[in-house]
């Protein structure tokens, strides 16, 4: 099956076995994980679909593609419009387009190993109303007939040390403990990797990217837990970590102890645990109560040592950036670089730091056109050279024991000026990032009141951009992390609800994207803290900027800034010098230090 033509057919001939009139197929694995093994890139492999959000349903004679506002374009090159339509959500639900199209009577069926249990629910709703069924498969169609599916990783975990994490295991089941003490439960899944992970302190190599471990935890209430972790993963250095009062149990039993918890008061989050372990729990006569993993706050709110970590990961990493601005200003005029080579030299500066653990996420290098793409992955049938007078975008980070990293600058490849449109549109992009990052907001502030004004600049001149404007960070651990963001509400989207409080971390990036010509983003990441402000009447916060690398003032409009926001910027890079100055020499650091000269107004 060397064409996506004839996988989709393999599906259909499958679905027809199986006495199923369609199937739904989305980008995710046990743990409703954002990036997922190779193993669980069902989507990629049927479609060539590359993004990290997406769905498809395929039934007898039409099938379609899911994807949000990120993805517009990617999708339209990599999928097929002849056997595939293409769907945008939130517009269209998964549930809403199987309401119109899926005939009467139909079978569709779903992994509920991959499916929350809300959207079975409201799946099984919209079917229902068309007098069709959605059934639960015992195992994977697509896994039927992928003849060269990926085995799941055998990676070993590894211990985070506390030195990192700034806090032990047993701190951390002791308070998930007292939680489940005063909410009366006897227990609670953890199924999120990254949940896992920080819960036990410890990391692993099964997603590309990310430092997870493919497991399940029950923590209970009295401290102890129970990790389902293949056995072949675990060495005598984790077993010791672990520890007498974390018990290790093959994977084939977790679905066995769920079906155990007869009486029992177990806690689950609806939006991290997919439908097929509410489905065992309910079988084994448990007492479900949905609530939010416990983990998720307290991982998100960094602690000092945690806080200190990032600091000094930026730092080394800032330094590495601006190695490759350097590089970048005195090679990529020559017309001579591509997305890949640009790219991989990125990757090399990281490397020479003696510190970088892996990439945090596939990096963005992105010139011209490609750069429209909000989320553009390079690979070798899309890499394209780096032309002189153009815009390139990269964004990009790494995973240091210390700390998580993600960086977009956006640069002018000379010799020629940018146009006067170009530097409007990175200008407003840059006001909208100055803006967020001197915002003062008080207590219960969410992520929703402050997207506007990172959007400003940009809908004066009738500009938005198709994507949020800000993501949680992990440490040592997911490059996407919630509860928290700073986006659009929009039908209570997940995290931008959510209370922004002291310790978080989250990215600030606005953008701007014109299709067929460039892309513009600028981002830093940015940690809340309290601000003492005189007189204040409750509690207020801001946000210290995280991220030292230079932007780009060739691209920048002087006119269009106003006096605070040239104080911004010239202090900002006065300590981008102060910051990566000592750890460069030679051309580089005379390089960066005229790059981080203040502006003056024009």
């Amino acid at each position: 099956m060397s064409t996506y033509e004839a996988r989709l057919a393999a599906l259909r001939a499958q679905l027809k076995k199986e006495q199923l009139d369609g199937f739904v197929v989305p980008i995710c694995d046990e743990h409703m994980s954002e990036y997922v093994g190779d193993y669980a890139q069902r989507l990629g492999w049927l479609t060539g679909f590359g993004g990290s959000a997406g769905s498809a349903v395929v039934l007898s004679e039409e099938a379609a593609i899911f994807t949000d506002g990120r993805y517009t374009l990617q999708v339209r090159e990599q999928v097929d419009g002849k056997h595939w339509q293409y769907v945008g959500v939130p517009q269209t639900s998964i549930a809403d387009w199987l309401q119109d199209h899926a005939p009467s009577g139909a079978r569709i069926g779903y992994d509920a190993w991959v499916h929350t249990k809300g959207w079975v629910e409201s799946a099984t709703k919209a079917l229902a109303a068309k007098g069709a069924e959605l059934v639960a498969v015992k195992s994977n169609p697509i896994d039927r007939v992928w003849a060269e599916q990926p085995q799941k990783s055998v990676a070993k975990l590894i211990v985070h040390d506390t030195q990192y994490a700034g806090q032990c295991s047993a701190e951390k089941r002791a308070a998930v403990a007292e939680w489940l003490t005063a909410h009366k439960l006897d227990s609670t899944v953890i199924s999120a990797l990254d949940s896992v992970a920080w819960l036990l302190n410890i990391r692993g190599a099964d997603v590309a990217n990310t430092p997870v471990a493919l497991s399940f935890v029950l923590a209970h209430a009295d401290g102890t837990a129970d990790l389902f972790v293949a056995p072949e993963k675990v060495d005598d250095a984790v077993r010791a970590h672990l520890g007498n009062a974390v018990r290790l149990r093959d994977p084939s039993e977790f679905v066995p102890e769920l079906r155990s918890m007869n009486g029992k008061r177990i806690a689950v989050d609806p939006d991290r645990a997919v439908a097929a372990i509410f489905g065992a729990l309910q079988a084994g006569g448990a007492h479900i109560i949905e609530a939010r993993d416990p983990t998720i706050l307290p991982k998100a709110v960094k602690n000092p040592i945690e806080q200190s970590g990032h600091r000094a990961a930026q730092a080394r990493d800032g330094a590495a950036l601006s190695r490759f601005l350097h590089w970048m200003n005195e090679t990529a005029y020559k017309g001579e670089l591509n997305e890949l080579s640009a790219a991989a030299r990125l990757k090399a500066f990281r490397q020479d730091t003696g510190k970088l653990h892996d990439l945090s996420f596939d990096t963005i290098s992105a010139t011209g056109p490609n750069g429209a793409h909000c989320h553009y992955k390079v690979d070798e049938s899309t890499n394209r050279a780096i032309e002189p007078n153009s815009i390139y975008l990269v964004d990009s980070g790494g995973q240091y024991l210390d700390g998580t990293t993600d960086v977009t600058r956006t640069i002018w490849v000379g010799p020629g000026q940018p146009t006067a449109e170009m530097k409007d549109r990175f200008t407003r992009v840059l006001k909208g990032h100055i803006a967020l990052a001197c915002a003062v907001f008080p207590e219960g502030t969410r992520g929703a009141q402050l997207d506007t004004m990172a959007r400003a600049s940009l809908w004066q001149a009738g500009l938005d951009y198709a994507h949020g404007t800000g993501h949680g960070v992990g440490s040592f651990l997911a490059v996407h992390e919630g509860p928290q963001r700073i986006a659009k509400f929009a039908g209570g989207q997940a995290g931008s609800d959510e209370p922004l409080q002291a310790g978080m971390i989250l990215s600030n990036e606005p953008g701007y994207y014109k299709s067929g010509e460039y892309g513009i983003r600028i981002e830093n990441l940015v940690l809340v803290e309290e601000r003492d402000i005189a007189g204040a009447e409750g509690r207020y916060f801001g946000f210290e900027t995280l991220t030292f690398a230079p932007i780009d003032k060739n691209l920048v409009d002087v006119r269009l800034l106003n006096t605070d926001e040239l104080h911004w910027w010239n202090d900002y890079h006065a300590k981008v010098f102060e910051v990566v100055g000592p750890q460069l020499d030679g051309e580089v650091l005379a390089w960066t230090k005229e790059a981080c000269a203040p502006l003056t107004a024009g």
